[in-house]
């Protein structure tokens, strides 16, 4: 008896990996340091807008280049870290993450500053993937990773709170370079840490990284979703035709390229598994339905209501809390409901809240908007942990990388494809308004245009201006929210659907 039982309790120890918690805690530094240059971004646009001068497109490439890259090159590095090692390229891309941030912080012209954000998604597609592939190697009991992965949720919630709150300093402080610059000492203490701390896991049969592969993945992402914005701000031309039909074609290319390789970038036979494609979906078109509101919501804060920065970003620190609050009991909630329950109804909740935030105006009082905002946390921190969870406990182990590459890319193409569509539907609505005689034709560009104009009007003439800007970003705001919400209900119901019978597993 004793033979028999020995294995298996040296194999149990093994897979405990006593330091498991502690590399944790170094994953979770390379989460917050994405999810705070994602935050301060939002925080900085008024200054970077005056600064700058960017016309609206600009702006909108600023906000969204960042996502275009890291969607395109998320599947390519997630399966280059499951050959090279996923230590190796985490802690490599931070390293150069780091450093292109100083890139953002001292960006001197519009074009400059877009070039900045798509070097850092380049960085940025690193970290992501190997993260959680590292995570799905750290924790084999179910329970545990369940635990890691809500955890791994929680600090990106944080980190979304951290950045308003941090960047919002300084501003009030500083230039708005130096939001950025806040990236350099995170990156250090990940790395520093990292080194010692992290086991290194790669795929033991890895087969070779296709080139090709990587190029249509790129191409494919990068001029699919150029093709939405520029369809969704301008209409269909030739060109947005064109650059579509290419985009569509090196996307139908890899996928074809991968169901012939042997050892493809992406084993597309994994989309096979209802539940694993039922959550990707649902995590694509939840990001997308919100991009809109995350994007817009410090301008609505600092250029309508008036706020500081720092004050801007308390007045988002709700949907932080309720998120965090959310991601560390959603794996416990659906093992004793159901999956399709707990995603099904955060997904509910959250579409709910934005169809409530359709109501503010210029005056509309804080209780409202962080009540709405709280019930956003609530639903995003149930519904991507529990989709982060599926996916991850979907696929092998050696194919880690790729699965959480999937996941992110989802992520990352949501949030693209949200800002395009969305932002582009709070452009046009913007773009609308009537202002005084005299009002110059760039303060219909942005809201941070129309602001810096009036600092040249006389007082009345600025005061209509303003009240005529901010009441159409307010309608514009409306319709982003409406949307969004009809998304998110919608994405509710598919939820329900495609993963019905979908479990997480209580051991192993």
């Amino acid at each position: 008896m004793t033979s028999t039982l020995r294995p298996a309790f040296v194999t149990r120890e093994a897979e405990q990996r006593p330091g498991r918690w502690l590399a944790l805690s170094v994953l979770v530094l390379a989460v917050l340091l994405v999810a705070v240059d994602a935050t301060v971004l939002g925080l900085a646009t008024p200054y970077i807008s005056e600064d700058l001068e960017p016309t609206g497109t600009q702006l909108l490439w600023i906000g969204d280049v960042y996502s275009f890259v890291i969607a395109g090159l998320l599947v390519s590095m997630g399966s280059l870290g499951d050959r090279i090692g996923r230590k190796r390229i985490l802690l490599g891309g931070a390293t150069v993450f780091g450093a292109i941030s100083v890139l953002n912080a001292y960006a001197t012209t519009p074009e400059l500053m877009i070039l900045a954000r798509a070097l850092l998604g380049v960085a940025g597609a690193t970290l992501m993937p190997a993260t959680l592939a590292l995570i799905r190697n750290l924790f084999h009991d179910p329970r545990e990773r369940s635990l890691a992965v809500g955890i791994w949720g929680a600090t990106a919630s944080a980190g979304t709170a951290v950045g308003p709150i941090v960047g919002g300093f300084l501003l009030e402080h500083f230039w708005w370079g130096s939001v950025f610059l806040i990236n350099l000492p995170v990156m250090a203490v990940l790395v520093l840490v990292g080194i010692r701390t992290l086991p290194e896991s790669r795929n033991p049969d890895p087969g070779p990284w296709d080139l090709i592969s990587v190029v249509l993945s790129l191409v494919g992402m990068i001029a699919l979703v150029y093709a939405v914005k520029e369809a969704a701000t301008h209409g269909f031309t030739s060109v947005t035709l064109g650059v579509g039909l290419l985009g569509a074609a090196a996307l139908y290319g890899f996928v074809r390229r991968q169901l012939t390789l042997p050892a493809p970038l992406l084993d597309m036979r994994l989309f096979r598994n209802r539940g694993l494609s039922g959550a990707v979906l649902a995590d694509l078109l939840t990001i997308l339905g919100l991009s809109g509101l995350v994007f817009f919501l410090s301008q609505y804060l600092q250029l309508v209501q008036g706020r500081r920065p720092f004050e801007a970003g308390l007045a988002e620190l709700p949907a932080a809390v309720g998120a965090v609050a959310a991601g560390l009991v959603a794996g416990r909630a659906a093992r004793r409901f159901s999956v399709r329950s707990v995603v099904s109804g955060g997904l509910a909740a959250m579409g709910l809240a934005l169809a409530a935030l359709t109501t503010l105006s210029q005056s509309t009082g804080y209780p409202v908007l962080g009540a709405a905002l709280l019930v956003v946390g609530v639903g995003a921190g149930f519904s991507f942990t529990v989709t982060a969870d599926v996916i991850l406990a979907g696929v092998p182990e050696e194919q880690a990388g790729a699965a959480s590459a999937v996941s992110e890319t989802a992520y990352e193409l949501g949030a693209a494809l949200g800002i395009a569509l969305l932002g582009s539907i709070m452009t046009a609505a913007y773009r609308d308004f009537t202002g005084p005689a005299g009002t110059p034709e760039g303060a219909h560009e942005s809201l941070g245009a129309a602001v810096e104009a009036s600092t040249n009007m006389p007082p009345h003439t600025a005061k209509a201006l303003l009240d005529a800007a901010r009441d159409s970003f307010v309608h514009g705001l409306h319709l982003a929210s409406g949307a969004g919400a009809v998304v998110l209900l919608a994405t509710s119901v598919g939820a329900w659907l495609l993963l019905k019978g979908q479990k997480l597993q209580s051991a192993d």
